[in-house]
């Protein structure tokens, strides 16, 4: 496939450079085609873990769309002067893809959350978007992958959304793709904020490149994690002035 996008490497992952807008568009066009498309979205922890293990940076060039979620990647991309236009995040991008699938009657598959969530956001889509197909949704807490991917094959779905995140869901993601013509895209704690079981941080926060702090605020269990980010930007720092000299 001819890239549609130019791209950005941060860490040896390569970021498409482009809008919200324009890659919707592209995705939409991409799912009218029944092209076999690999979504990653993007974030530090993402990037210092494919860093750290080589298998999933593999995994990683394998896809088609890697898209800055999180403003880390942002700030990376302009710290090595190579800036990116805005964020992309994995939420915005699926709410999109739900409103436009509604509208052309798209067959959509479900996969991740717990039981509980995953049937808040069944009868929520249900409400929002009945002229969306739920051609199939199941919880995250499978035993047998073997049995999920026939699941996914019967269902003929267009587009395919895991949110078991990563790096699970992007491992599942390049091992089966190739047994459906359709969107894959791995989403990670999605269905949560669909559901409304975890609250996205208020607009002034995202505005604010501050959603992190919220989302900390909200679950502090978070706090190891949030510790790969200054460690992210010394690496990067480190990286842009080797480059300089």
């Amino acid at each position: 496939m001819s890239a549609p996008f130019d791209t950005v490497s941060i860490l040896n992952v390569p970021f498409i450079k482009t809008t919200n807008q324009a890659f919707v568009a592209q995705l939409e066009q991409d799912v009218l085609a029944h092209q076999n498309r690999f979504v990653v979205t993007a974030n530090p922890e993402i990037l210092m873990y494919a860093r750290e293990h080589p298998e999933y940076q593999q995994v990683l060039q394998q896809a088609d769309y890697i898209t800055p979620d999180g403003i880390g990647v942002i700030q990376g991309a302009q710290i090595l002067g190579t800036p990116l236009p805005e964020r992309i995040t994995g939420y915005d991008t699926l709410l999109a893809l739900l409103k436009w699938g509604a509208k052309q009657h798209q067959r959509v598959f479900l996969l991740g959350a717990k039981p509980a969530v995953l049937k808040q956001v069944v009868a929520k889509l249900k409400s929002t978007a009945p002229n969306l197909v739920i051609a199939g949704a199941l919880d995250g807490y499978y035993a047998d992958e073997t049995t999920v991917v026939d699941q996914i094959v019967a269902a003929k779905p267009d587009m395919i959304f895991i949110a078991t995140g990563f790096p699970k869901q992007e491992f599942f993601i390049a091992a089966h793709r190739h047994q459906v013509d359709g969107l894959w895209m791995g989403i990670g704690g999605s269905f949560d904020v669909l559901a409304g079981t975890v609250k996205r941080a208020p607009k002034f926060w995202q505005k604010h490149h501050i959603e992190w702090l919220y989302r900390l605020i909200q679950e502090p269990s978070r706090f190891k994690r949030m510790l790969v980010l200054p460690r992210y930007l010394h690496l990067i720092k480190k990286i842009a002035k080797q480059s300089k000299s």
